[in-house]
């Protein structure tokens, strides 16, 4: 299995674990804490959410579900992925023996828990620490920032700070046993190409196992689509973006897992911007773009690509 010239989820899990992993995602029915205080302007989680999920569903179902509809037997192993809302929020009590019972399925490889940087705490961490010690499975934590600049924060209304950030990553860190995932938005009003750079370096500099990224959509019924109406959003169109890619990869450490470079809205709910292409044919067109003009993760990180043998 030769390198490629991005560290792909799907490339990363099948050299690590000899075959094809998916992911699950799991929705504990816990509204993000932030909506009351007006919610992320970009935010709505029906934009996202898979058609036959849903959180009044038990987990097991949930997961049964999951299987059915998305690994579809194309994968033998998965991650229970806590992308929907908040799940951090909810008691620990209440997590705890939710993730005990998804890490007891063999085919569950570990979990992904998508989150606020100010709902990580060290009473969680210790227990599922624990738990992923006893059960040999493994955790992502991926956090939520979006950008490293405060200005940016503050008009995405996340009611964090980039502080509350680096204080996840520490605790997360000390624990010890966990990966640690960044989310970052390209495109937020007001940042230019450089702001954007910024945050992917700011957070490269921090350790981090893994990346999602994607280009700023504007969802129906959202602050960010009333801003787009009086015409003060500008979003990325489908050249722009990959133009931008190609500076942002070779900046990324080449042993950083990529698990997302661009967001895909439910269609009906979007409103900008409208690219009509499939994400499968989009991967296809960055890797050629990128082998084109010679460039590749990691190219300006200071570390080569490394091999499968030599990392996984």
């Amino acid at each position: 299995m030769s390198s490629p010239v991005i560290r792909t989820f799907s490339y990363h899990y099948r050299g690590k674990y000899r075959h094809g992993v998916g992911k699950i995602p799991v929705d504990m029915g816990q509204p993000c804490p932030n909506r009351l205080q007006g919610g992320c302007i970009f935010c709505r989680p029906a934009s996202f959410t898979p058609a036959y999920l849903c959180n009044t569903d038990d987990v097991l179902r949930q997961v049964a579900e999951g299987k059915k509809h998305l690994l579809r037997g194309r994968f033998k192993k998965y991650f229970a992925y806590f992308q929907q809302e908040t799940c951090t929020a909810l008691p620990v009590e209440q997590l705890m023996p939710v993730f005990q019972l998804l890490l007891a399925d063999a085919a569950c490889i570990g979990l992904i828990l998508s989150t606020r940087p100010d709902y990580v705490s060290s009473q969680l961490l210790e227990p599922l620490a624990e738990l992923l010690s006893t059960s040999g499975k493994e955790c992502l934590f991926e956090l939520g920032l979006q950008s490293v600049h405060e200005r940016s924060l503050q008009l995405l209304n996340r009611n964090h700070s980039y502080s509350s950030f680096e204080d996840a990553v520490r605790l997360i860190r000390q624990a010890g046993c966990f990966e640690l995932g960044a989310h970052l938005i390209f495109g937020i009003p007001g940042e230019c190409a450089e702001d954007m750079l910024c945050s992917v370096q700011t957070v490269c500099r921090l350790g981090v196992n893994a990346l999602k990224l994607h280009h700023l959509q504007v969802i129906r019924e959202t602050p960010l689509a009333d801003l787009y109406a009086q015409g003060s959003v500008e979003v990325f169109t489908l050249d722009g973006y990959m133009q931008f890619l190609l500076r942002v990869l070779p900046i990324i450490p080449a042993d950083v897992t990529i698990h997302r470079l661009w967001a895909t809205a439910h269609p009906e709910l979007l409103i900008a911007p409208h690219w009509h292409v499939l994400a499968g044919r989009l991967s296809e067109m960055l890797r050629h773009k990128m082998t084109e003009v010679g460039i590749w993760q990691g190219q300006r990180a200071g570390r080569p690509f490394p091999s499968l043998n030599a990392t996984l």
